[in-house]
């Protein structure tokens, strides 16, 4: 039986478990999974500045949004891990279902329809090529 408080046998084991790799994560975005699927699946396997190029010239709101977090990934696995930005590729992309706001839209004959904006949290994943 490992000793210590039941926090620190977490932290340890934890630590064991901990994703490598550099990564960035956005939660709560306001663009739905599906759209950001569109985008992501564009980019996943490439070049960290192929995914940029494809990113910049997208015409869908989501590609902003994930040209900023690859961005931030990249500046994570220079910073953090000391990895060469040429070498990068984008591992891993996800996009997973976040809250749902809801509002309502007045309609005819004092009906009311419910509208989802939904949300999402978005995931990438870097390594390096070898």
């Amino acid at each position: 039986m490992a000793k210590g408080h039941r926090s620190q046998i977490k932290r340890e084991r934890n630590e064991n478990n901990r994703e490598k790799r550099p990564h960035a994560r956005l939660s709560y975005a306001r663009v739905p999974v599906q759209k950001a699927c569109f985008v992501l699946d564009a980019i996943r396997g490439k070049g960290v500045d192929e995914a940029k190029a494809i990113l910049a010239y997208n015409p869908r709101y989501a590609s902003e949004v994930i040209l900023k977090l690859v961005n931030s990934a990249v500046a994570n696995a220079e910073n953090n891990n000391g990895m060469d930005p040429a070498r990068l590729y984008i591992a891993e992309c996800y996009a997973s279902q976040g809250p749902v706001m809801k509002r309502i839209q007045p309609r005819a004959q004092g009906r009311a329809y419910r509208i989802l904006k939904r949300m999402s949290h978005i995931t990438v994943v870097l390594d390096e090529r070898s």
